[in-house]
């Protein structure tokens, strides 16, 4: 649809509801390749396929997991379809025309942390290559600058760089990098499956490798107790769910987008349930092998690259997976912040600044690398902080408003989403209360048990959005009353 007479403070071209929908299954489908496979993926895949402690229990937790993805993205994908209108400019429905910034800019910010953290992740990839030359190794060894060796610096600057590259032409350029990048990533992991398993010469899933040198090795991606126990599988669910938080929030800056709400579908489908398991079953049993190979557990596929006997082969490796980071980093962390960012300026930023400004920060951020804690610990405080919006937002598009939403008003100054001055009280209420419980009690007290901190997301969502549906339910009481 078209906006008629919208608001200059609310609009610009790139905020308006989209018009050209191209994106068929097969891009919907290469949203999630290009999410999901990249170095912090395959981490985290590996890490957790280990804990559940044998085939039948990785398919129960990732499964299950990956269901409840599916249909939360499902959620969100189809408001993207029947609106048209990107992230920040559908929380306006519930947070108000302006109150919408704030969970624009939470948003943004996790965009950008996750930004330096792919984009490190890529970087690392390209410098396992590199050191395996004696000069190049020595050069990193002793040469640093900002906290970090030299090299580690250019290979971060330069990755950093070439992502800019890829969205110069705006998002159908993003839909084509990604409808490439998606498949040469799944190739590549094949092979390096295929070729471990066949160097090892048997094929298992990690029943073979010593608990206590398992717990070590996957230490960082959180302790979630004796693996293949009920409580290990729990959080292994759970974390996985969580890894997609952000995402919730955004996908219908690509959902907008589709073709049809069937095109969203099906690419959903193959590219959540059915790809999440190929992929985590892929990276347990490449992990798996490389064990049986090495005799360590490696759970970054550029440590076992970095091993190839092949200088061709390590390079093919180590390109691919770092094309696969910068896929992602595009996806989910450039293109939200960049609508995020021009929704608090649309009369002064657009699209590429919004994005530019995403990348800036997260170049300001790397000699400081906050992402570089537990991978669990760091997802679970990061998604936990994005539940009480995502709770909030889908509550009341669909309890509240029963999937109708007046998209014209949504670029109204004083139109019905104005509320008290374009804020609404009852959103930030349960936005508080909800990150509360998520976050900041269980990261800054010892108040809630040390088991909750691993399903904040959960909370924050469940909270938020239940405070949010008693107050909108109590305020319609009272103005049916007067």
């Amino acid at each position: 649809m078209r906006v008629t007479n919208p608001s200059p403070a609310l609009y610009n071209e790139d905020l308006a509801p989209a018009q050209e929908r191209r994106w068929g299954a097969f891009s919907i489908f290469n949203v999630w390749t290009s999410d999901v496979h990249s170095l912090w993926g395959y981490y985290l895949a590996a890490s957790l396929f280990l804990l559940c402690g044998s085939f039948v229990n990785f398919v129960i937790a990732i499964g299950i997991g990956s269901l409840v993805i599916f249909a939360l993205m499902s959620m969100v994908g189809n408001a993207g379809v029947r609106t048209g209108v990107p992230f920040p400019v559908l929380a306006r429905a519930s947070f108000g025309t302006f109150g919408a910034n704030v969970p624009a800019l939470v948003r943004a910010v996790v965009a950008c942390f996750w930004y330096g953290a792919q984009t490190a992740a890529a970087s690392g990839a390209i410098v396992a290559l590199l050191v395996r030359s004696p000069g190049m190794l020595e050069f990193h060894q002793n040469s640093h600058l900002l906290g970090h060796s030299t090299l580690e610096v250019i290979c971060y600057v330069i990755v950093w760089a070439l992502q800019l590259l890829i969205i110069q032409r705006g998002m159908e350029t993003v839909r084509k990098f990604q409808d490439w990048a998606g498949p040469a990533v799944w190739i590549m992991m094949l092979f390096l499956a295929i070729y471990l398993v066949v160097k090892a010469g048997t094929f298992s899933f990690g029943e073979r490798i010593p608990q206590d040198v398992l717990l070590d090795a996957t230490k960082d991606a959180g302790s979630f107790g004796t693996p293949g126990s009920f409580p290990a599988l729990a959080a292994v669910a759970a974390t996985w769910i969580t890894y997609f938080a952000a995402l919730y929030l955004n996908f219908c800056d690509f959902s907008r987008y589709a073709t049809s709400e069937r095109a969203l579908r099906t690419g959903n489908l193959w590219g959540l349930p059915i790809n999440l398991l190929a992929f985590c079953l892929v990276a347990g049993v490449t992990t798996t092998a490389a064990f049986d190979v090495y005799g360590e557990v490696l759970l970054h596929p550029e440590a076992i690259s970095a091993k190839f006997d092949s200088w061709f082969l390590a390079l093919l490796a180590a390109l691919t997976f770092a094309v696969a980071t910068l896929g992602i980093n595009v996806v989910a962390n450039f293109v939200s912040p960049a609508f995020d960012f021009a929704n608090v300026f649309p009369r002064q930023i657009d699209f590429k600044r919004g994005g530019y400004i995403a990348a800036l920060i997260a170049l300001v951020l790397y000699p400081w690398a906050p992402w570089e804690t537990g991978a669990a610990s760091f997802v679970n405080f990061i998604g936990s902080t994005m539940g009480p919006i995502f709770g909030i937002m889908m509550v009341d598009y669909y309890l509240i408003r029963r999937g109708r939403i007046d998209v014209n008003a949504l670029y109204q100054e004083n139109g019905e989403f104005r509320f008290d001055g374009g804020w609404h009280r009852n959103a930030f209420i349960a936005l508080i209360v909800g990150m509360i419980f998520s976050s900041i009690l269980p990261t800054f007290t010892s108040i809630l048990p040390s088991w909750w901190g691993i399903y904040g997301w959960f909370f924050g969502v469940a909270i938020g959005g239940a405070v949010y549906y008693v107050l909108r339910a109590r305020g319609a009481a009272r103005v049916q009353v007067a």
